[in-house]
C-alpha cells in the first residue's frame, strides 16, 4: 500500500506509517514523544520538520541484556526464547519512543477508545515492541493501541542529592517518561482516531506497578479514564515507594564503583561502565530490589501508597486487576488484587473486576507462569513458537473482547463473553480464565490448585494464610525472577 494511505496530520506535524498483520490496521512505529539528557526530566516533542517516517521501531533503552548475547546464555533462555528469539533490538539512551496501531480509516471524528500499555521487566528490561506486543489485535475491535519505551535501571531511577539540588527533586525519571508519553498521547491521539477522554492505561509486572503509581500520583488527574493492572498491582506495603533520600547511599556507592568524583563525571560515564558499576553495587546491597524503582520524590509520589489508598486519594475509576496461577508470588498477588477491588467498593468507587489466568501454555509444564497471559491479552498467539490450539485462540479472543469492552465502557461484559461480576462488599469471586473459555466461571478465594478444568467450588471469601517465612521467601523469589529476566 502507498504511504499516502497512512498519512496523518498531528499537532506535531505530518507523519506516515505502514501496514501490519491485521488487515485494515495501520501501524505508526518509533514516534519520538520526548527527549531527555541523562538524569534530566523529559521534554515533550511538540513539533517536527518535514514528514515523520513512522515505519520502523525506535531504540529500546539500554538494559543489562544490551551488553551480552542472550542466545549464548542458557540461564537466560526461558524469557529469551519466549519473547525475543530471532529478534534484533537497537539500544540507546535516546529511547523515548512510542508506537500506535489504529484502524486505517479512523480519523479525528472517530473517537475510538485508547489502550495505553506500559511494559514490564522489573524496571530493568523490556521494550514496547517485543514479539507479544508487536501488533495488538485491539484495533480490529475498534480501539487504538499504544505501547511505549521508557528509561530503565540506572538511567531511570538514580537518586542523588546533587540531582535534588539541581532540579528540586530526584528519581522517578522513568515515571516522568511514562507521564510525558501519556500527555503526548492525549495531545495527539485524535489524529489517529483516538478519544482523548477515553484512555485506558494498562501494564504488567513493573508496568502494572507503574500503572498503580500513575493512579496514585497527584500529577495525573484527568489524564485517563480506566486502568488495568496485571501481576503487579494492589494494596500492599511492598508497593510503597521509599523516600528518595534513603537511596542516596546506594547511588553514591555506584558512583564510587564507577570511580566518579562528581555528578558531571557520572553523567559523562560510558553507559556500559554505568551499568557495570550499578550491577556491582547491587551485589553488595542488602536488598537489591530497593536499588531500582519508584521513590517518594515529593512531586510524582508524595507519600506512601498505603496512605494514599487509605485516604481514598487514588483515581476512582473502573479497574481490571489480576494475575496468573504460577505467578511470582501467587498468594500475595491474589490478596493484593482482591484488597484493591474491595477498597474501591468500600470507598464507593466505580466497579473493579478481578481475574485469575490458569491456562498452562502448550509446550511446557510450567503452569501459567508470570507474563504467560500476555500472548492472550494482546491477541498475538501467532507470533509465538508454541503449538497453540483452536481453544487457545478462542480463549484469547474472549480475553481481547473483555479488555476492549472494558476500554470502551468501563465494563468488560458483552454479548460474546461469559458474565464477569465486579468485586464488591458481597461478591468476592474472581473470573478464572481457563483453556475451556465457554465454561469460564467466577471462583472464590483461596487460590485453587492448577488444572485445565474449571472449578465449581463455592463458598465465602477467605483470606490466604500468612505462612512463616513468606516475606523472606518472597524477596528471594522476586530477586531471582528479576535476574532471570535480565
Amino acid at each position: 500500500m502507498s504511504e499516502q494511505k497512512y498519512l496523518r496530520e498531528t499537532p506535531c506535524g505530518t507523519i506516515f506509517g505502514t501496514d501490519c498483520q491485521w488487515p485494515g490496521v495501520a501501524a505508526y512505529k518509533g514516534i519520538r514523544y520526548a527527549t531527555a539528557e541523562r538524569w534530566a526530566y523529559p521534554e515533550a516533542v511538540t513539533h517536527w520538520d518535514g514528514v515523520y517516517d513512522a515505519t520502523a521501531y525506535g531504540a529500546c533503552c539500554y538494559q543489562p541484556r544490551s551488553f551480552y548475547n542472550e542466545a549464548e546464555m542458557p540461564e537466560k533462555a526461558f524469557y529469551y526464547k519466549e519473547f525475543r528469539l530471532g529478534e534484533t533490538y537497537t539500544y540507546s539512551e535516546d529511547c523515548l519512543f512510542l508506537n500506535i496501531w489504529t484502524p486505517a480509516d479512523a480519523g479525528p471524528e472517530s473517537k475510538l477508545p485508547v489502550i495505553f500499555y506500559i511494559h514490564g521487566g522489573g524496571f530493568n528490561g523490556g521494550c514496547g515492541h517485543e514479539k507479544h506486543f508487536d501488533g495488538p489485535e485491539w484495533p480490529t475491535k475498534g480501539c487504538v493501541a499504544v505501547t511505549i519505551n521508557y528509561r530503565l535501571g540506572p538511567l531511570g531511577f538514580v537518586c542523588l542529592d546533587a540531582l535534588q539540588q539541581e532540579a528540586g527533586h530526584t528519581g522517578n525519571y522513568a515515571l516522568f517518561d511514562q507521564l510525558t508519553a501519556l500527555q503526548w498521547v492525549r495531545a495527539n491521539i485524535a489524529a489517529f482516531g483516538g478519544d482523548t477522554d477515553n484512555i485506558t492505561i494498562m501494564g504488567q509486572s513493573a508496568g502494572a506497578m507503574s500503572v498503580q503509581q500513575l493512579c496514585l500520583s497527584p500529577l495525573t488527574e484527568g489524564l485517563f479514564a480506566k486502568a488495568v493492572m496485571s501481576s503487579g498491582g494492589g494494596v500492599s506495603k511492598m508497593l510503597t515507594a521509599k523516600p528518595a533520600a534513603e537511596q542516596y547511599g546506594f547511588w553514591n556507592a555506584v558512583m564510587e564503583k564507577a570511580d566518579c568524583a562528581d555528578l558531571d563525571a557520572f553523567r559523562k560515564l560510558p553507559v556500559a561502565e554505568l551499568f557495570a558499576a550499578w550491577q556491582a553495587a547491587k551485589k553488595e546491597c542488602k536488598n537489591s530490589m530497593s536499588a531500582n524503582g519508584p521513590v517518594q520524590d515529593g512531586v510524582f509520589i508524595c507519600k506512601p501508597a498505603t496512605e494514599v489508598i487509605a485516604a481514598g486519594e487514588q483515581r476512582h475509576i473502573p479497574y481490571l486487576i489480576g494475575m496468573t496461577s504460577q505467578d511470582m508470588m501467587p498468594p500475595i498477588l491474589y490478596k493484593m488484587a482482591g484488597d484493591w477491588c474491595r477498597t474501591q467498593a468500600a470507598q464507593n468507587g466505580p466497579a473493579s473486576y478481578e481475574w485469575f489466568f490458569d491456562r498452562q501454555l502448550p509446550g511446557d509444564a510450567c503452569g501459567a507462569w508470570h507474563s504467560s497471559d500476555l500472548w492472550y491479552w494482546f491477541g498475538t498467539l501467532d507470533h509465538c513458537w508454541r503449538p497453540f490450539t483452536a481453544q487457545d485462540k478462542v480463549l484469547s479472543a474472549q480475553m481481547v473482547s473483555y479488555l476492549t469492552n472494558f476500554a470502551k465502557h468501563g465494563d468488560p461484559n458483552g454479548t460474546d463473553v461469559p458474565v464477569w461480576l465486579p468485586i464488591d462488599a458481597t461478591q468476592h469471586k474472581v473470573l478464572r480464565l481457563l483453556i475451556q473459555p465457554q465454561r469460564v466461571i467466577a471462583v472464590p478465594h483461596p487460590l485453587p490448585q492448577h488444572t485445565d478444568q474449571p472449578s465449581h467450588r463455592e463458598g465465602p471469601h477467605q483470606v490466604l494464610p500468612d505462612r512463616g517465612g513468606l516475606r523472606l521467601a518472597l524477596n528471594i523469589l522476586v530477586v531471582i525472577f528479576i535476574r532471570q529476566v535480565i
